[in-house]
């Protein structure tokens, strides 16, 4: 799986964020902002201090971060299929 490699702040609450493969482009997260852990954003200067965190995650702090691979499949249009193929058509059950 590609890893993010850098990630800024961008206007409103979008980042752009820049993967190993070369894959960057700009993600659209305020469908978050407000909600639960990220209503810290409400603060612009909390929200510009996005970072790539110890265990590859998109943070803002120990308690907001995103999940890079979510944030991957957003920026590339790509499925979990195309990505682990080796998942392709396996179901777990609960």
């Amino acid at each position: 799986m590609p890893r993010p490699i850098r990630v800024e702040p961008r206007e409103g609450h979008t980042i752009w964020i820049e993967y190993d493969d070369g894959a960057s482009g700009v993600v659209d997260l305020s469908h978050h902002a407000g909600l639960g852990v990220f209503a810290i954003w409400s603060d612009r200067a909390v929200f510009e201090a996005v970072r790539i965190s110890e265990h590859q995650g998109i943070a803002w702090s120990d308690d907001a971060e995103l999940c890079p691979d979510a944030l991957y499949m957003d920026l590339t249009g790509k499925t979990v299929e195309e990505i682990w193929p080796a998942l392709a058509g396996s179901v777990v059950d609960a």
